[in-house]
């Protein structure tokens, strides 16, 4: 999503694994082709993302995607209790800020 809010596409990569060589390869492309700075990652849990994508971009935040953070809470979470904390943590993720 650029500054203005407007989602765009930077490109589309293929590679025989997610490892830091391939996401520094991908963040060099980006820089060489003009981004300039990258505010916030969200990201699955890549392996090696974060040290490339920093190392490119220091001000990047990287942080884990909201479907990710809600599987990691939930599976602690017994079955009966589900419904009851899924709606909870829902008010906390669709908050329009933290304050």
């Amino acid at each position: 999503m650029n500054i203005e809010g407007k989602k765009e596409l930077l490109g589309i990569w293929i590679g025989k694994n997610e490892g830091s060589k391939f996401w520094m390869q991908v963040v060099t492309e980006l820089k060489n082709r003009g981004v300039e700075q990258i505010y916030v990652a969200c990201v699955d849990g890549l392996k090696g993302f974060p040290e490339a994508i920093n190392s490119i971009f220091p001000k990047t935040t990287v942080q884990l995607c909201i479907v990710h953070m809600v599987r990691n809470s939930v599976k602690y979470v017994s079955y009966k209790d589900l419904k009851l904390v899924t709606a909870d943590l829902k008010a906390v993720y669709s908050a329009i800020s933290y304050f």
